[in-house]
């Protein structure tokens, strides 16, 4: 019997986004919200676009990424410099729940289209303001990327080993942090305005360093009541004992999570040494954080006697947190990853079947799903304009030929199945 494919609505249908950032962090907050129904309307300026249509790996004249990053989203070119593209937003503001923007503090104030001008045309509006430093401040005049951020937040102080210089985690982790604050700071807003009931809009002021610091969990306390500065560790955490990654057999490596005492109990029976099972010394997270380099020392050199399956398939046994190091090549062929949908495959103009990632997280009800990759530049300026708006055409084409607007690429077909 062939099942039914019943479409369910979205979390957010029926919220409507502007989304005026660039690059990272303002449009990975607009791609959530249009991954889960928000209606998202992407600004770009006609002159190219968002810069990161272009950045890394570019294949049919458009990055990869783009293709991940603007899913779902709508664009419409627009020259925010021009007074006729700065009423285009007030208008739009008049129509929307939500703006996102990321420009540095003042801009959006020098275009005239700033928070206090719009919460005048929409007191119900709220806007995401993602900046280096925030919107007030010593620092909200300083340009700011989410590198910069990672380093004044203290994040790159504690990445690598003691003995080399700081390094970097391999993605935009400051950026990508702080467009999760934005997207649950406006639902917190929206909440407050339309829950409420109090119709009330607000601002949800986003700072990148502060994203960051707020995930350096004890750092401030313990240098508050006794002076210590956490240092670079490389592989283990300070006094989360045992927690490290340990070399196998073949030359692959294994992280092993073994800090809970039945865990660490198991851990021991499990690599031939029942004794510390029950060892005084070892009998608490604290008193083995004292004897850390031993107990690391007897794991790997359990873990160096067999290969990686080997030791997988023991730890999974005695139910101990252990897992290999993933390479985007192994979480391609893994089954859980495409067990949970993790592993899409989507259909792109100009290049064919490609695989991107999947929804997180996963509602039972009311899932979020994959309608459209990036789109063409401005592919939805006249879209917007006619159905939002109401222009008319030759409205629209004086505004083409101003440059307020670019031209649009023909609309293609979104009603692909992805998988």
């Amino acid at each position: 019997m062939l099942g039914v494919c019943v479409m369910r609505e979205k979390a957010l249908k029926g919220l409507r986004v502007l989304e005026m950032g660039q690059l990272i962090a303002g449009p990975s907050a607009g791609r959530l919200f249009a991954e889960f129904g928000a209606e998202v309307i992407k600004v770009e300026s006609p002159n190219g676009g968002d810069p990161i249509r272009k950045w890394r790996v570019v294949e049919n004249g458009t990055s990869l990424w783009w293709h991940v990053q603007s899913r779902n989203k709508k664009s419409i070119t627009l020259d925010l410099k021009q007074p006729e593209g700065q009423e285009i937003i007030c208008q739009l503001a008049k129509e929307v729940d939500i703006i996102i923007e990321n420009f540095r503090p003042g801009t959006m104030e020098k275009w005239g289209i700033g928070y206090e001008h719009l919460k005048g045309i929409n007191p119900g509006l709220i806007m995401i303001r993602i900046s280096g430093y925030g919107q007030d401040g010593p620092y909200r005049d300083k340009p700011g990327f989410g590198s910069i951020g990672e380093a004044m937040g203290g994040l790159r102080y504690l990445t690598g080993y003691p003995d080399r210089p700081p390094t970097r985690v391999g993605i935009s982790i400051g950026d990508s942090i702080s467009s999760l604050y934005a997207v649950i700071g406006a639902m917190m807003a929206v909440y407050h305005r339309d829950i409420k009931g109090t119709g009330q809009g607000q601002c949800v002021d986003v700072a990148l360093y502060e994203s960051i610091f707020s995930f350096m969990e004890s750092t401030l306390p313990e240098y508050d009541r006794t002076g210590l500065i956490r240092e670079r560790t490389g592989s283990t955490l300070p006094g989360i004992t045992p927690s490290n990654t340990y070399l196998c057999k073949d030359g692959k490596y294994v992280v092993i999570g073994a800090n809970g005492d039945g865990i660490f109990k198991r851990l021991m029976i499990t690599i031939g040494y029942p004794e510390f099972a029950e060892d005084s010394r070892f009998e608490n997270n604290a008193t083995r954080t004292d004897h850390a380099e031993f107990l690391d020392s007897i794991i790997e050199k359990w873990t160096k006697s067999l290969s990686l399956v080997e030791v997988l398939k023991l730890l999974d046994d005695a139910k101990v947190p252990a897992g290999s190091i993933y390479s985007i090549e192994d979480i391609v062929t893994d089954p859980h990853y495409n067990a949970r949908g993790m592993i899409r495959e989507v259909e792109v103009e100009g290049i064919g079947k490609l695989k991107v990632p999947g929804i997180v997280p996963k509602l039972s009800e009311t899932p979020g799903d994959i309608e459209w990759c990036g789109p063409k530049l401005g592919e939805h300026t006249e879209e917007v304009l006619t159905n939002i708006l109401h222009m008319k055409r030759e409205e629209i084409e004086r505004l083409k030929q101003n440059n307020v607007v670019g031209d649009s690429h023909t609309t293609v077909d979104h009603s692909f199945q992805s998988k």
